[in-house]
């Protein structure tokens, strides 16, 4: 039988989800580099600053994690669902993290500049630093892994 177009977007993908070990991967480098992001806009903009770096450090790695729980549990479901939990979980997120920079923007230990880099470079850093590790083939997707790959080349 050959498959409809129905069927394509009722299916489900059972087994490991790799989006979730990229996630997981991406949440431990921001912990091991929060620190010194934290710092440098401490020395930047103070303790207002350092606060808001820890704030914005925070922001960056639970929309990581959000992201990488709606795919992987709408994957689950559909891949129809999981495309719209894709694009719309995106806006949802981007929502989510004006409201987080909005709740907070005229506290007295807040610095808008201090959160507002925060989250753009811990954003973009980490995104960049993941790519090095991220093997993009659909036969192994996920974490590049450790072990070498075998030569399918049996020339002589």
């Amino acid at each position: 039988m050959s498959a409809t177009a129905g069927d394509a977007f009722t299916t489900r993908f059972e087994g490991p989800a790799p989006e979730v070990a990229v996630s997981n991967d991406m949440i431990k480098r921001g912990l091991l580099v929060a620190p010194i992001i934290i710092a440098i806009c401490g020395v930047i903009w103070g303790v207002n600053g350092a606060f808001s770096s820890a704030y914005g450090v925070a922001i960056v790695l639970v929309n990581f994690a959000l992201a990488a729980a709606l795919i992987a549990g709408a994957a689950r479901i559909s891949v129809g669902l999981m495309m719209g939990a894709t694009m719309f979980g995106y806006l949802i997120r981007l929502a989510l993290i004006f409201l987080a920079v909005w709740i907070v923007k005229d506290a007295s230990w807040i610095s808008l500049p201090a959160l507002g880099s925060t989250i753009i470079v811990t954003h973009l850093g980490l995104l960049f630093w993941e790519m090095k590790y991220v093997a993009l083939s659909l036969s192994q997707p996920g974490l590049k892994s450790d072990v070498p790959q075998v030569s399918r080349d049996h020339t002589i």
